[in-house]
């Protein structure tokens, strides 16, 4: 993982903002902008264990209401505008109106799944509760699995790197791309899945669309 602050720089921070500072930068990664929040998640909670300074309890709170609040944002922004820029502009990058179909209805099916393990993934991170929005996941269903996801999250790298201290960044390193590689493995088999059953998944949109109307 690429580091965009080190441990000296997250420690400044805290000193001077806080559990704000996690906060903001959570939920602005979490919102769409390309910020390092696990990287100030877990350098927080490294700086926990070896100042004493701040609480690794508040750290994980601070860290997973970031989460939730900016993915909230997130999902809300893609609903208001996503859904009308890819309708737009969808059609120069492949993405005619069937496509923009068959999406609404993959994230209907399945897309509880993508915001949770989005959590865990550093691209998907910022982008899934915008996709979430554009494709008109159910608000309930976005809220529970946008929820779950994040106070998960943030549990794991939080406590994580508390109590393995930096041997948590050895170990994140390994888990972050055994995520990307199976999300890549993922991707391959629904982008299968997709061309062995475009014609009834369709049919398949196209009803669950009509009936929603």
């Amino acid at each position: 993982m690429t580091h965009f602050l080190d441990q000296s720089q997250i420690a400044a921070i805290l000193s001077t903002y806080g559990y704000w500072a996690i906060f903001i930068v959570v939920a602005l990664e979490s919102a769409g902008i390309p910020l390092p929040g696990e990287t100030m998640l877990v350098g927080a909670a490294i700086y926990a264990r070896l100042s004493g300074a701040i609480a690794i309890e508040n750290i994980v709170v601070a860290a997973a209401a970031g989460a939730i609040v900016g993915d909230n944002v997130g999902y809300w922004l893609g609903r208001e505008y996503g859904t009308k820029l890819l309708e737009r502009y969808g059609h120069h990058v492949g993405l005619g109106p069937e496509k923009l179909r068959l999406g609404q209805y993959l994230f209907y099916r399945w897309g509880g799944a993508i915001v949770f393990f989005g959590r865990f993934v550093a691209l998907l991170r910022i982008l899934a509760a915008s996709l979430a929005g554009a494709n008109h996941l159910p608000p309930g269903r976005f809220f529970i699995y946008n929820a779950t996801g994040g106070v998960v999250w943030a549990c794991v790298f939080g406590f994580g790197a508390y109590y393995l201290t930096a041997g948590f960044e050895k170990i994140e390193g390994p888990i972050a791309m055994a995520l990307v590689g199976g999300l890549v493995i993922g991707l391959f088999v629904l982008w299968r899945y997709y061309k062995r059953h475009e014609a009834r998944l369709m049919r398949e949109a196209d009803a669950m669309l009509s009936q929603r109307r």
